[in-house]
Parts: structure tokens; sequence; C-alpha cells
């Protein structure tokens, strides 16, 4: 059987899909058949074909700024492919394609042009395939025609219901902290000698976790497994719970120079040098390579995400950030030579949490790689950061009880 519908802005084949493959008794997770899988031109026409192992629901549409296309699956594992087989072809520009969030995966495809999805195919019985077929359009058309269905971020953690804002921790309950594991699933941040980022991130952050965890903290994570996050849901996380302190973990690379060691980030439009902001610039563009629609921000998503006044938070940042950063030389584990800096981070703008984004060491970096996979060295260091946060936490807490004096 062969369904096609032709689209418009945005294409949902869930339900029809979702029976189809109850119907065939598959229920194991269907997977990528590169040998059936090409991307092809005729004409102006290029033809996206994606052989799979069995029919499962689908989605696809554009977005804009700059111009993708987006396939969503439900759920498909693409580990046998490789992106770049279908990279650079007609109006195809870079492939990639991982775990969205779970139970399902993101196919993103930047475009080379403005285009428009003329059909969809899902092909089913022994040889299922799921099959686009694109053609250019004026910009005006493809503005018209681009962004993200409504349900585009299906199903995210919301806020909790309008609660009244979180009070300053004093001490008298336990340290409520965020822990923000960088990247995931269709973004796997920065590789390095067949090592991703979000993975090592992950990794560190359950370390962290039982660590504060036995510390008498309260510990909450963005994510706690391979899969991608939007940064404004990393900021909603944090903010639905209560959070007294946020900090985001990333293990980056630099294509210049050779830094190498930890680093604490805290939030300032003004970059403490050219290579932090190229950092906060290539983070903020995860939700772009993950084809999140950026126009259709939540009005308190976006207030957040906007520079607003923290005349009490940012200094309760600026002192946990120096607190952390000592803790980790008093451990003595390698730090950059600059081991506090600052940077536009667009993670670290909730208002009212103190933010931070600890760079634990540079994939770029071959000790810091050997490092980083160190389970001894794991250990080590999340022991350093607790106790940094519980030194900060027990100073802020007595200057919170003094002000309410």
């Amino acid at each position: 059987m062969t369904r096609i519908l032709r689209l418009f802005a945005a294409l949902w084949l869930g339900l029809a899909g979702l029976a189809t493959a109850q119907e065939t008794g598959l229920s194991a997770l269907a997977r990528l058949e590169p040998a059936r899988s090409a991307v092809t031109t005729s004409g102006e026409v290029t033809e996206v074909a994606l052989g799979l192992t069995q029919a499962v629901p689908f989605r696809a549409f554009l977005l804009d700024a700059p111009p993708r296309l987006v396939v969503d699956f439900r759920e498909v594992d693409f580990s046998a492919g490789r992106a770049e087989a279908l990279s650079d072809q007609g109006l195809i520009g870079a492939v990639r394609w991982g775990r969205f969030r779970p139970g399902w995966s993101r196919l993103v495809a930047d475009l080379t042009g403005p285009a428009r999805i003329d059909t969809a195919v899902e092909q089913t019985g022994e040889a299922p395939r799921v099959v686009l077929r694109l053609s250019p359009v004026a910009a005006e058309d493809f503005a018209a025609r681009a962004g993200a269905p409504s349900s585009a971020l299906w199903d995210l953690p919301q806020p909790a219901a309008t609660e009244p804002p979180h009070r300053r921790q004093d001490g008298q309950a336990p340290l409520r902290v965020v822990l923000d594991p960088g990247h995931g699933g269709i973004d796997p941040g920065a590789e390095a000698d067949n090592l991703k980022e979000a993975v090592l991130t992950l990794t560190f952050a359950r370390v962290l976790k039982e660590a504060m965890t036995r510390a008498g903290m309260q510990v909450i994570m963005t994510r706690e497994e391979d899969v991608f996050v939007p940064l404004e849901t990393r900021i909603t996380v944090a903010r639905a719970a209560g959070a007294d302190l946020f900090l985001s973990l990333h293990a980056d690379a630099l294509s210049e120079g050779d830094a190498t060691g930890s680093t604490v980030y805290l939030l300032d439009d003004r970059a403490s040098d050219e290579a932090s902001q190229k950092l906060a610039e290539r983070h903020d563009r995860a939700d772009l390579l993950a084809g999140v629609d950026l126009d259709g921000h939540d009005d308190a998503v976006a207030g957040v995400l906007m520079d607003l006044a923290r005349t009490e938070t940012q200094p309760r940042a600026l002192r946990a950030s120096q607190v952390i950063a000592g803790a980790i030389k008093s451990a003595h584990l390698r730090m950059h030579k600059h081991p506090v800096q600052t940077a536009d981070f667009s993670v670290l703008k909730s208002p009212d949490i103190p933010s931070l984004l600890i760079e634990l060491g540079f994939l770029s970096s071959e000790a810091d790689r050997r490092r980083l996979l160190d389970s001894g060295w794991q250990v080590q260091m999340a022991q350093a950061i607790t106790q940094g946060v519980a030194t900060w936490a027990q100073a802020d807490a007595a200057e919170a009880r003094l002000l309410r004096q």
C-alpha cells in the first residue's frame, strides 16, 4: 500500500503509519537501511528516499532562517547509516539525525535554497520506504510555507502552574541543583577521536549527581539519556523545579589554539575573549541544528531569554563561579589559565537562578580527552564541584538570612 499526501506547510502521517506497523506485527525499533537510502536529482526535483526495516509514523515540515527540511519519526535507529552519504546533493545540504526526544527520532537537512515539499510517500509492505520530493520555489513562497506545526515540540515538559517566585535558599531546606548535560540526541556537540560531547557530559552528570546527592543536595537533571533538549526547555526545567543553582556541563573543542583544562563561565553579553564568544555562538546554534523553530517562543520563556535585570542573581553567580573554580584548583585538577570567564550563553539567562556553565575540558586537547575518560578523574572533579557548591551555598544562605532580618 502506498499513501501519498501533498504538502503545503507540514505533513503528519502518525495514525496511519502506526496502524500499519501494528497490523504487520512489528514492534522492534525500525532501522535505517543504507543500501535502500539515497538522495537523487531529476531536473529541478530532488528526491530523498529512506529505506526502513518497518513502516513508522512520520511527519515532515520546512523551517526558515536558515532553510531546513525536518522529518520526525517514531522511532528510527540511524546507527547503520552515514549522514554524509545523503548530504550535499541537489537541494539537500548537510544532513544530521538522531534522537530528538524519548520515542522520537529526527532528521534535519540544510537546504541549498528555498524549496517546497511536493509529495511524501510511505511505501509499506516488504520493503518500507519514506520518500520525499522537493522542488525549488521563490524565497517569498518558501517563507510563507515554512514553520513548524503547532506540535513541533510536542509533549515537552511545561512549567508548573503559576506559582509564587522561588524563595532564595537560606539553608533551611536541601539545596536544589539542576544539572544540565550539554547537547544530546540529534545534537552530539563537539566530536573528536570517536568521542561525543553529549555522551561525555551525560556520563559525568551522573557521577556529579551521585556526589551531590550523597552531600544532601536535591538534584534534577535536564536529561537522563541521550536525547535532544531545546535550550528554552533546559531553562524551563530549572525554573519549574525551583532550582537554587543551575549548572550546564560541557566539553567543547576549539578549531584554533591549544586550550586545555576546566573553565567556569557565567553570563555576560561581553565575552571574556574571542574564543569564549565563539563557544557561546556554537552552543546557541544547537536548536537550529536540531530543527527547532525559534519564531514561536512562549511568552514566559521568551521573557527568560531576554536580557533581564539580574541585580541580585548575577553577583551570587559570580561568587559561585569563583568558589567552585577555587575548589577545583584546591583539588589539584587542571584548570584553564583563565579559570573563570564570561560569555553570552543563552542557557544561562534565567534571571532568578544563579546559573553557570562548566567546560570540563576540551575534546580538542589529547590530555583533556584522557582525563574526561578517566573514571577516577570524574569522581575527583565531581567531589571538587560538590565541595565548591556546598561552600558557596553555606555563605549564600547566611547572606539571605541576614537580608531578611
